[in-house]
C-alpha cells in the first residue's frame, strides 16, 4: 500500500474551464498538493490572472488558452501540454457555460453554444486527452456533471440535457477504456457559490430556499469540491471508475418536506 493513497505530486494534471471558479479552485489544490498544473480557458487575461496569483508559490499554475467548442484548439492544447510534460496523469473536465431561461425562449444559437461547449467539447477533449491516457498504459479523468443530472431542474434545459449526456458519456469511456488503465469518473457538483452564481444566490429567498433543502443547511462553496477531485486523481480511488460522486449537501438523499413546519410553502401566483 502506498504511504499516501492521495498523493498527486508530480502528477501532470490538465484542467479545462479553470481560469475561475470551480476549475480554477480544483487547479490551485493540486497544485498546493505538487501537481504540474496546466489551467485552460478562453479569456487569455483571467488565466494570466490566475497563474500571477500563485506566482510566488513552490509549484506555479501553467496555462493555455483554448475554447473547448473548437476541436483544433482542443487538439493543438492537448499536444502542446504532452510535449511540454511528456504525458497527462489527470484530466478536470471542467468548462461548461449556462443560460437561464424558460425552454421555450431558447433559440438554436443559444442552444449550440451549450452543447457545444458542454457536451461536444467535454467528448473531444476527453477523446484527446484519452488517446495519449491508453498509450501511457494509465490515467484519471473527472468530468464535472450537475446536481441537474439527477434532478432536473426549471429553465436551465439545454444545460441539463447536456450534463445528462456528460454522465452517460462517463460510464461509457469507463467501460472502453479501463482495460487500458485509464479510469473515468464524474463529480457532481450541488448549488455552489462561485463568483458566476454569486449574484444568483444574492437573493434571500432563493437562498433560505437552498439551506432549507440541503441537509446540511448551507451553501456549498468551491472548496468543497476538491477533496473528491483529488481522491478521484489519487492511487485511493485505484478501483473505481464509471461512477459519479455527487457533492451536493445531501440534497439528492431525498425529499425534505415540510412535514416538521421547518418553512413556508407558497403556491405560484
Amino acid at each position: 500500500m502506498a504511504t499516501n493513497q492521495f498523493d498527486v505530486s508530480d502528477t501532470v494534471t490538465l484542467v479545462s474551464g479553470s481560469s475561475r471558479g470551480i476549475g480554477l479552485a480544483i487547479a490551485r489544490a493540486f497544485a498546493e498538493l505538487g501537481a504540474k498544473v496546466v489551467i485552460t480557458g478562453r479569456d487569455e487575461d483571467a488565466l494570466l490572472a490566475a497563474c500571477a496569483a500563485v506566482a510566488q508559490h513552490p509549484n506555479p499554475m501553467g496555462h493555455r488558452t483554448c475554447d473547448v467548442a473548437d476541436t483544433g484548439a482542443i487538439q493543438a492544447c492537448v499536444e502542446t501540454v504532452v510535449a511540454e510534460y511528456g504525458r497527462i496523469d489527470t484530466l478536470i473536465n471542467c468548462a461548461g457555460i449556462n443560460k437561464r431561461m424558460p425552454a421555450v425562449d431558447y433559440t438554436p444559437d443559444d442552444y449550440d453554444r451549450i452543447m457545444n461547449t458542454n457536451l461536444r467539447g467535454a467528448f473531444f477533449m476527453a477523446q484527446a486527452v484519452g488517446r495519449h491516457m491508453i498509450a501511457q498504459g494509465s490515467g484519471s479523468q473527472i468530468n464535472i456533471d450537475s446536481l441537474s443530472t439527477y434532478g432536473s431542474l426549471a429553465q436551465v434545459a439545454p444545460y441539463g440535457m447536456a450534463k445528462s449526456g456528460v454522465s452517460s458519456m462517463t460510464r461509457v469511456l469507463a467501460l472502453e477504456w479501463g482495460r487500458h488503465g485509464v479510469r473515468v469518473n464524474g463529480l457532481a457538483p450541488g448549488f455552489i457559490l462561485t463568483d458566476l452564481t454569486e449574484k444568483l444566490w444574492s437573493d434571500p429567498n432563493l437562498l433560505a430556499w437552498n439551506r432549507t433543502i440541503t441537509p446540511l443547511c448551507r451553501m456549498g462553496t468551491v472548496d468543497d469540491l476538491t477533496g473528491t477531485a483529488i481522491f478521484l486523481a489519487s492511487p485511493a480511488s485505484g478501483f473505481l471508475t464509471g461512477q459519479t460522486i455527487r457533492v451536493d449537501g445531501g440534497i439528492s438523499a431525498g425529499i425534505n418536506w415540510p412535514i416538521d413546519g421547518g418553512f413556508e410553502v407558497r403556491l405560484p401566483d
